[in-house]
């Protein structure tokens, strides 16, 4: 692990892309190895610009990732890019498309994209997300991009893993003041109206006005920023400059925060991590697997609320765990 550091710590890719994978492994052997590996990596990074951005499938993220990717290297900046795919909740599989998508960014030098599968995460959001944002700050990348799935509660999770949250919309598609959560409306440091292009312009301009107007209404999350909403078009290529400076001059209004809000999010994370701990630890309990069976079962049939099947669960298994912690 002490190897593997560091050539992490000297840019390896390929290093970077194993140490990935074994934080995403699920064997115990490996979680122990990627335990040892962050604690001698978490204090060579914490300084790199972390940007979480979510929309709707077919809003066109890859396109705007890898448009303002672009810009982004070229402003002598390492990018790297953490795309979590949906996965199939019938095969576990995962489509893990974004780099094939991102064609042109993904062979640039100075620009690492990596996609990981959501697997069954709360949320959407790949287990090991926050530690893989970890390697690659010590890896020296230097601004790190985490697009969501654009689900559920994908958005809160990354929302308390990274500086800035962008929302990524498209112009006519339909009354989107009513279609947008006000919940994610509310984690939006930035909302960007994207394909505002063509005969499209003029709707753009027109939903940035309603979006601006109902953005008034909620209060910021930062003290010293009020969310902004923009326009562009990533398959042109216009308006992006202007989103690339609105980022940075966010980052220098908020850099004072960053630190307490860095610390805020490492409890928050680790609260979330002992949730999907717990169930794992139940589902994988071989001396409970009978009783999840019959209170599965019970629970199908209706002859138990899943309130009660929950809690029963959980006091069955603490109860058959309770010598063993003393």
């Amino acid at each position: 692990m002490n190897k593997l550091a560091e050539k992490i710590m000297q840019g390896d890719r390929r290093s970077l892309a194993k140490a990935i994978t074994l934080l995403e492994s699920t064997r115990p052997d490996h979680r122990k190895s990627a335990e040892l590996l962050l604690s001698r990596l978490m204090h060579s990074g914490g300084k790199a610009l972390r940007i979480g951005i979510t929309g709707a499938p077919g809003v066109g993220k890859s396109t705007f990732i890898e448009a303002l990717g672009k810009i982004i290297v070229a402003s002598g900046h390492r990018l790297a890019v953490l795309a979590i795919d949906p996965s199939s909740t019938r095969s576990g599989g995962s489509i893990l498309g974004d780099k094939t998508r991102m064609e042109s960014l993904s062979r640039h030098p100075d620009v690492f994209i990596r996609p990981s599968p959501a697997g069954t995460t709360t949320g959407g959001v790949a287990r090991a997300s926050l530690e893989t944002v970890i390697l690659c700050e010590a890896a020296g990348f230097d601004v790190i991009m985490v697009e969501t799935v654009g689900t559920g509660q994908s958005e809160t999770r990354v929302a308390d893993m990274t500086d800035m949250f962008l929302l990524l919309l498209s112009a006519g598609g339909g009354d989107e003041l009513q279609g947008i959560k006000r919940g994610v409306m509310e984690l939006a440091d930035l909302v960007i109206i994207n394909k505002a292009d063509g005969p499209r312009s003029d709707l753009a301009r027109q939903t940035a006005r309603d979006h601006d107007q109902a953005i008034r209404l909620i209060r910021p999350r930062h003290p010293n920023w009020k969310t902004p909403v923009k326009t562009c078009s990533a398959l042109q290529q216009e308006g992006l400059e202007d989103i690339w400076k609105t980022i940075e001059h966010f980052h220098k209004c908020v850099d004072k925060e960053q630190e307490e809000q860095r610390s805020r999010q490492a409890v928050s994370w680790m609260w979330r991590q002992i949730g999907d701990e717990l169930v794992e630890m139940l589902r994988n309990d071989a001396d409970m697997k009978q009783i999840t069976g019959t209170t599965e079962n019970e629970v199908r049939h209706g002859r138990q609320p899943a309130s009660r099947a929950a809690r029963h669960l959980a006091q069955t298994f603490l109860e058959k765990h309770k010598g063993k912690m003393q």
